[in-house]
């Protein structure tokens, strides 16, 4: 059931617009299914993105002042990670308040880390259309304290192994890096992609996941805990 009022608790934000919250937790295949007037959460989505990045910078760079760039690019690639944002949501039961087309909801979408990180960005921009930059940042500081004081006692993943990567070859001289889909299997709802990893024109590793960017995640992974035992 679609709470909206429990979801504000759970964000400790009380909206004057709450129309914005409920487009926040609408996906794109309810409102094909259902024939809904208006829009689903991507726009939402694409505003929060953009300041959930620029507030969780802002953070880490007043924390870190001596760290140099790389090190604040990749810290922040791993807090404003799919799997970051998921794990918020999953915590908070995010997932029982989205509003998903049947296909969805049979095939798990309510526990979907992608779906769910989407979620979780698109709050953020309805926050910030609510009641502008500071109760965003307001927001989101306080559902991811704990990841970012995890970041500053450095107990950390690195998550973005594309940039960790690509970075250590670049610091080598090299920078032809390229990432080729091999394989796209399964139906629609639930497609699987197989991604080749080259360098230099010479394949090095490949990797499989339930989005592009996730199979040339693990592609780079693979290939940073064989060649260059980095972790």
């Amino acid at each position: 059931m679609n709470n909206i009022r429990l979801l504000e608790e759970k964000i400790n934000y009380q909206f004057h617009d709450r129309s914005l919250l409920e487009n926040a937790v609408t996906h794109s295949s309810y409102m094909k299914e259902c024939n809904r007037e208006g829009q689903s959460n991507e726009r939402l989505e694409f505003l929060g993105d953009a300041f959930f990045d620029a507030i969780i910078g802002e953070a880490l760079y007043k924390m870190f002042p001596r760290k140099e760039e790389g090190f604040l690019s990749r810290t922040r690639a791993t807090l404003v990670c799919e799997k970051s944002l998921a794990k918020v949501a999953l915590a908070l039961c995010i997932g029982d308040h989205l509003l998903l087309g049947h296909g969805e909801e049979r095939s798990g979408g309510r526990q979907r880390e992608s779906i769910l990180a989407d979620t979780m960005e698109a709050i953020f921009g309805a926050v910030y259309l609510d009641g502008g930059f500071e109760a965003a940042k307001q927001v989101v500081l306080a559902l991811f304290e704990q990841a970012i004081d995890d970041a500053r006692h450095g107990k950390y993943v690195v998550t973005d192994y594309k940039t960790a990567l690509q970075e250590k070859l670049q610091s080598q001289g090299i920078t032809d890096i390229k990432y080729e889909l091999l394989q796209e299997s399964g139906p629609d709802h639930d497609k699987t992609f197989l991604v080749q990893l080259s360098v230099e024109g010479k394949p090095q590793a490949t990797g499989q996941g339930k989005s592009k960017k996730q199979a040339e995640q693990c592609a780079a992974e693979a290939m940073m805990e064989r060649e260059m035992n980095v972790f």
